[in-house]
């Protein structure tokens, strides 16, 4: 009996995938209670809406900032930063051993270690690019220059 049961199931659910892949109707697939009219109008309208990813670029103002020395160390130039780099213009800083550019909420070392590393910089060079991947620009409101290896803000700008 049990054996006959199976049977039917597995003989019931082919016969509806086969009817199912082999529907001609336009309005076949389309959810319950949606006509294949409707269906389209609603895969045009999803297709007509604004990509969220390009808002967040469009939308997001580059934003800049003048560096500051903190902690008896000397950081000057400027920054920019938009969603997708950072720039640092007639920018120097005192030589440390191991420089990395950060966008945090802040300046202490809890701040820089909330926030998000973004690659090594060089002391010395008065122009720099950084490419951001994946950063959403909007949550962070300082850029700071940290001493990793010391765990020293060496400088930051605030941006506006």
């Amino acid at each position: 009996m049990r054996r006959k049961a199976f049977a039917g199931t597995v003989i019931l659910i082919a016969a509806l995938a086969l009817a199912a892949c082999g529907a001609e109707d336009p309005g076949a697939g389309a959810p319950v209670g949606e006509s294949s009219q409707e269906s389209s109008q609603a895969q045009t309208d999803e297709s007509q809406m604004p990509d969220e990813a390009a808002d967040d670029e469009t939308i997001a103002q580059p934003r800049s900032g003048e560096f500051e020395g903190l902690n008896d160390k000397s950081v000057d130039g400027s920054v920019e930063v938009s969603a997708t780099e950072i720039v640092l213009s007639e920018f120097s800083s005192d030589e440390g051993p191991d420089l990395h550019v950060y966008l945090t909420n802040g300046t202490e070392e809890a701040d820089v270690a909330a926030g998000v590393e973004v690659d090594i910089v060089s002391f010395d060079e008065a122009s720099q690019t950084f490419t951001l991947d994946g950063v959403d620009v909007a949550d962070y409101d300082t850029v700071v220059i940290n001493c990793d290896k010391a765990k020293a803000v060496f400088g930051a700008a605030p941006l506006a």
